[in-house]
């Protein structure tokens, strides 16, 4: 497998790993119309501009992708310190096989190793979705509250979202 930061030019690739991921449960929190190439074109080129997208390309097919994950600054000074809107996308065939834990190591490194200006990074997980917190648990996030009532789910039931947080160890947080 092959890990490396996103280009404009997978935009197609990430339209259709998005479009599969959100035809299934526990996927990302969005329906399969509202994963649109505007909205690809967005987040990479938040990513790219001011934040971080690795991707995983598949072993067999380098033009297509089986992984990313994203996130970005908020473009705000009292938040530049934050990467926020994170999400973690693997394709349904190919769950279960530590490529979501590999994506995530390998995100949290670069910020380590190289971007020593951000201090955080934040996610937000469905609270039903228990093997995504156990897996950021795993790596250093840790529960920062609960989001009541917040996601609607097919079946008309809600449930909470789970804000999460990992603090930077290269990040020397000035305490009052």
């Amino acid at each position: 497998m092959h890990y490396r930061t996103a280009t404009e030019e997978d935009a197609p690739r990430l339209l259709r790993l998005y479009k599969a991921v959100s035809r299934v449960r526990d996927g990302i929190a969005r329906l399969e119309h509202e994963v649109t190439e505007e909205y690809i074109h967005k987040i990479l080129h938040n990513s790219i501009t001011r934040g971080l997208m690795v991707v995983a390309e598949h072993p067999d097919n380098p033009d297509e992708l089986v992984a990313d994950m994203h996130g970005y600054t908020m473009g705000l000074e009292i938040f530049k310190h934050l990467i926020t809107d994170v999400t973690v996308c693997v394709h349904p065939d190919f769950q279960g096989r530590k490529i979501g834990r590999t994506i995530l190591t390998i995100f949290l490194d670069e910020i380590v190793r190289n971007r020593p200006e951000i201090g955080k990074v934040e996610l937000i997980a469905r609270e039903g979705n228990l093997r995504a917190i156990h897996l950021y648990q795993s790596v250093g996030f840790r529960i920062e509250g609960r989001l009541e009532m917040r996601i609607r789910m097919a079946d008309g039931t809600y449930e909470a979202d789970i804000p999460m947080g990992w603090q930077n160890p290269s990040f020397e947080f000035d305490m009052p």
